[in-house]
């Protein structure tokens, strides 16, 4: 599967595309109105919330179709035509996001029925160009492919460790601090040497996930 990561010439960096915002678009054909929200995304469970969140808001709309795509090195898709024919709204939808070829988006049009039925032909039309009209719209920015690790540590180490994080400029969040301290980091992908600075200290190394 295509997961559009690139190497950029006379580094070891690699980069994907995604979109910087959320962003909408619309498409309408014989009373029928289709919107397009697309936003970015980093995993299945924050994509589930935004779905939810755009039924409530959206709660009169007849369907709400989606795809996304998540993922870098290993891509996840998924696709739902919520009650449409078969093939007629997720995968035009998903192929938006492979003709835009950006990944860590998720995309919900949300249509409301004007009376008139369109035909399998008008409804792969219509869920296509309301997509394509949203992703227009978006600012496409490259991003590195970046390692999530997690670090576990005694509470007397937390100066040490989030100094040397300070220093290195390696980004850190999820910091809890109790008896055993633990901390999320960020460093390039397969960009091991920071790990290799820790050696010294008596800390636990869990690898997250890539995105």
């Amino acid at each position: 599967m295509h997961s559009g990561v690139t190497k950029q010439a006379g580094n070891n960096l690699l980069k994907y595309k995604t979109i910087k915002s959320p962003v909408k678009g619309l498409y309408k054909d014989k009373g029928s109105k289709f919107i397009a929200i697309a936003f970015p995304v980093l995993s299945e469970e924050e994509f589930k919330k935004q779905l939810n969140s755009i039924r409530s808001e959206y709660h009169d709309a007849r369907h709400h179709c989606y795809a996304f795509r998540i993922g870098t090195i290993e891509v996840l898709e998924r696709y739902n035509d919520d009650g449409e024919p078969s093939g007629t709204a997720g995968k035009p939808i998903l192929g938006q996001l492979h003709s835009f070829d950006i990944t860590n988006v998720g995309i919900v049009v949300v249509r409301y029925f004007g009376g008139v039925k369109l035909g399998v032909g008008g409804l792969i039309n219509a869920y296509k160009q309301a997509t394509c009209d949203a992703l227009g719209h978006a600012e496409i920015v490259e991003k590195e492919v970046m390692d999530y690790y997690k670090l576990f540590f005694d509470y007397s180490q937390m100066g040490d460790i989030l100094s040397l994080l300070k220093k290195n400029k390696i980004e850190h969040f999820d910091i809890k601090m109790t008896d055993a301290c633990e901390v999320t980091i960020i460093l390039p992908y397969q960009d091991k040497s920071f790990l290799e600075n820790l050696t010294r200290f008596n800390i636990k190394v869990k690898f997250i996930k890539t995105i």
